[in-house]
């Protein structure tokens, strides 16, 4: 992806993730999905939302730079169980020269209602001095090309990014 040479973007809004499935190991004792392994599937989603931007695993390793979670609103709305098979949608909501906003939605890949929602804000970071930065300026292009063709300019698509409901 990091030689591409045109603009166009690499995905439209909203992203939708590979199909997942809920794995027997992650049921607590409630017999539902343990709350931790929401943010799995979660993060598994923006993982592949970061490759197609050439922002995931290869840009870390090759620019030893990175994006961190600073903040998490999660929202648990419907219970998934064991096998389940579910996707992600993931929505940029905002973004500078350090900092990423966006916002996920959890669906059951077979039924599509929503069991959770995420919104999140991420930092750009320097691997080896552990601090923020602002994105090399092809990382940036690539980020402004997709992301402002992709984003959904804050109409009422995503009702639920920043509400406490």
């Amino acid at each position: 992806m990091l030689d591409r040479l045109d603009l166009e973007p690499l995905f439209f809004a909203p992203f939708v993730s590979s199909v997942m499935q809920v794995e027997p190991g992650w049921i607590d004792y409630n017999g539902h999905l343990n709350m931790a392994y929401y943010n799995v599937l979660f993060d598994r989603a923006v993982d592949e939302a970061y490759e197609l931007v050439g922002i995931g695993a290869d840009y870390v390793k090759k620019r030893r730079r990175s994006l961190f979670t600073a903040e998490v609103h999660l929202r648990y709305l419907r219970e998934l169980h064991a096998g389940d098979a579910v996707r992600v949608t993931f929505q940029l909501l905002d973004y500078d020269a350090k900092r990423v906003h966006y916002f996920e939605q959890l669906f059951h890949a077979d039924d599509g209602w929503v069991s959770a929602t995420s919104e999140n804000l991420s930092l750009h970071v320097d691997m080896d001095a552990r601090k923020t930065v602002p994105f090399p300026d092809e990382a940036a292009c690539r980020c402004t090309s997709t992301w402002t063709r992709a984003r959904p300019c804050r109409s009422p698509t995503r009702p639920r990014a920043g509400s406490p409901r």
